[in-house]
This record gives structure tokens, C-alpha cells and sequence, in this order.
């Protein structure tokens, strides 16, 4: 593969991401990738953030082509759970894999809890004698709900008061004893990590840099060390040991940066120096790897529009409009009874083309929805011809 000039890298660059991310075309068109389930993704992934269960529920549904309603039994099966592997931050991640990645990922989070805990005045003990509590009160297939969860802490003599109840839940699933668990009408409950997902793969530190980084590549790539670093919550001495390590991924210099890429998208894309492909428009969900899943986001995210998506770098990402590969807007929802309404406001002027493509992707949340929609504007730039 011929390294790239400059001019030809960012649409380049645009493109194979869209392709890693699943997000070119649809995968119920595309056979030969040979993903279909919920599973899938989230194994593609490797991990998918999912704080936010609307919005990760989209994210599926944007690369399954299922409605929300079927995701959401899908995602009571076990092969797939929310847990906090990396980042301190909720995750979707293969259910046989979530141990290996909060003991290998998991592991910085884990130990910078001890200033938490001083601020919350909580004991190390105390977090420990909550988590084995939890422990106790779920064995045998039990699903308790965040309140529920709370009355067997404080039943064990430790108080949960205020901020103290989600540390502990945490502290619990970050230890490996506890995972989020299916729903009960609305609300989360908690159950046994090990009786949730028994078929637990085990993998050593090495292995584990090295599967963790493949999967990055493959789901995210281009992307730098400094990248898998950031998404991973790794030194970017592991993040680099891994990444030399993986399986089908090689190393490109770029610019003097070095950019890796996966096997299966440099058979998948034109080499640098030819026609790089338009990819499709999309609405994606506010919590997106497409913006959230990279340290240098530029590539697909103007610097200057950052803010207008992350607005205070606060960490809350909003839904974005995507022609091109690049963001070139946000949206938001007002869901009613029976219907909703979507509100577009784009960054930049949209050609009119693009526009009717966006309408399109934004309906096509209503239809995951199943619900009837109607698509607005706001204020924007001038159109520009097609």
C-alpha cells in the first residue's frame, strides 16, 4: 500500500473508518462481512461504551438493521454485557471476555478508586465488605435492582448514602464479582458475573494487549497507538506492545505518524492514490465510536465544531449528522405517544443531496423506533447546489 499524500489522506482516512465501524454500508446488505447479530458487533468491537442504553441500542441497530425491540432481548442473553471494563466508563462487551478485560483494562480504574474513596470517606474494607455482600445475595441466579442492590450493602453494615451507592456498584463490578443484568420492566438490576457469563475466557497480559488492540484496529482503524491508548485506558508503551503483537495488522507512515490498519480493510478499500469511496449518511447516536472511539478525532470532526458535540468536554456526546465520513452536525428527539419528532441543525451548509440523504438516515432511527417521524431544521447556512 503506497503511502499517502496529503491531499488524499482525510477522505482516505474517512472512508476506511466508516468501513471499520460497520457504518458504510448496510450489514444486512453486505454478506460477505458475515455479521447479523448483536453479538457480533460487540465482538467486532471488542467493547462498545454504553452508558447510555438508547443510544448503544441505536448504535446496534445502525450495524444490524434490527429494531430496538429486538435488541433488547438480544441483549438479555448473557453473550453480551454491560460492565465497566475500561475508563471507569459502562461497556458493552462479549460476555465470555469481560473477565480478562477488567483484570487486564480494568486495572488503572481499579486502582485510582483509592481517591475516591477518600473524598466519599469510605474504607477499602468497607467497599470490599459491600462487594462481598452483593456476592452473597446474587448467587443462585438472582437479579437485584440499584435499589435493592443498596438495602443489601446497607444491611451489611456499610453506608450508601448519596454518591457512595454508585461507587459500590462499581467498586463491585469493577472487582469482577457483579455485571449489570437485564432489565426488569425499567429498571437495571445487578446479577453474579460468573453465573451471567460462566464461559469465561482466560488470557494472559500479553495476549490480552495483543487481542484487545486487534480488535481495535479492525473495528476503529486507521488509528494511532495514542488512539488505542486513550479508548483502552493503556500506557502508550502497552498500547504500542500490543499493537505489534496483534494479528493481521500492519503499521503505515503517514505524515511521520505511524497509522495501523487491519488485514480486512486493506482488502476491503482502494489503496492511498485512488478514488477513496463516498460513504453513506448517517444519524448516529450521541455515544458513537465514530467520534468517541478516537484520541484525534479531526480526521471526521472539525476541530472547531468539537464543541458543538461534546459542548464543556464534559464527557456527554451529542447525537451527530454524517455525510461523507464527516460530522457536519448534530440532532435531537422529542419522542410523543404515538410518534416523534427529530430537530436537525447542522455546522456547515448542506447540499441539498446530503440533506435528502440525512432525512433519510434520520428516519430510519424512527423505523428502529417504530415509530412515525417527522424531520425539522433549524436555523443553518444557505444550501449549496448538489
Amino acid at each position: 500500500m503506497a503511502e499517502p499524500q496529503n491531499a488524499e489522506r482525510t477522505p482516505w482516512i474517512r472512508a476506511a473508518r466508516m468501513h471499520s465501524l460497520l457504518l458504510d454500508d448496510p450489514v444486512l446488505d453486505n454478506p460477505d462481512v458475515g455479521i447479523r447479530t448483536p453479538q457480533d458487533v460487540v465482538e467486532w468491537f471488542g467493547a462498545m461504551q454504553a452508558q447510555d442504553l438508547g443510544s448503544v441500542q441505536w448504535s446496534l441497530g445502525l450495524r444490524t438493521g434490527l429494531t430496538r425491540a429486538a435488541i433488547a432481548v438480544a441483549l438479555e442473553s448473557g453473550e453480551v454485557l454491560r460492565t465497566w471494563p475500561m475508563r471507569g466508563t459502562l461497556h458493552l462487551v462479549p460476555g465470555r471476555d469481560a473477565r480478562w478485560m477488567l483484570e487486564h483494562l480494568g486495572a488503572r480504574a481499579l486502582a485510582g478508586a483509592a481517591t475516591r474513596r477518600a473524598h466519599l470517606e469510605l474504607a477499602e474494607a468497607d467497599s470490599d465488605r459491600a462487594a462481598d455482600a452483593l456476592g452473597a445475595a446474587l448467587t443462585g441466579g438472582t437479579a437485584l435492582t440499584r435499589a435493592e442492590c443498596v438495602a443489601v450493602i446497607e444491611a451489611a453494615g456499610v453506608s450508601a448514602a448519596g454518591q457512595r451507592a454508585y461507587h459500590l456498584l462499581w467498586y463491585a463490578s469493577q472487582k469482577g464479582i457483579t455485571c449489570v443484568g437485564p432489565n426488569r420492566s425499567n429498571a437495571q438490576t445487578f446479577v453474579l458475573l460468573e453465573e451471567f457469563a460462566p464461559d469465561a475466557v482466560t488470557l494472559d497480559r500479553e495476549a490480552a494487549l495483543a487481542t484487545i488492540a486487534e480488535r481495535f484496529v479492525r473495528s476503529h482503524g486507521p488509528v494511532t497507538a495514542h488512539d488505542l491508548a486513550r479508548w483502552a485506558d493503556l500506557t502508550v508503551r502497552d498500547a504500542r506492545a500490543g499493537l505489534f503483537a496483534a494479528d493481521s495488522v500492519t503499521v503505515l507512515k503517514v505524515d511521520e505518524r505511524e497509522l495501523f490498519v487491519h488485514d480486512a480493510l486493506r482488502e476491503a478499500l482502494p489503496e492511498f492514490g485512488e478514488q477513496a469511496p463516498i460513504p453513506p449518511a448517517r444519524a448516529l447516536p450521541g455515544f458513537d465510536e465514530l467520534v468517541l472511539g478516537y484520541r484525534d478525532r479531526t480526521a471526521q470532526l472539525a476541530a472547531e465544531h468539537e464543541r458543538r458535540v461534546v459542548p464543556g468536554g464534559n464527557g456527554v456526546f451529542f447525537p451527530t449528522l454524517v455525510a461523507g465520513g464527516a460530522v457536519v452536525g448534530t440532532w435531537r428527539r422529542k419522542e410523543l405517544t404515538r410518534s416523534m419528532t427529530l430537530s436537525a441543525t447542522p455546522f456547515v451548509a448542506v447540499p441539498a443531496r446530503a440533506r435528502t440523504a440525512l432525512e433519510r438516515a434520520l428516519t430510519g432511527y424512527c423505523d428502529f423506533m417504530g415509530k412515525p417521524g417527522r424531520v425539522s431544521w433549524a436555523d443553518h447556512p444557505a444550501e449549496q447546489p448538489t
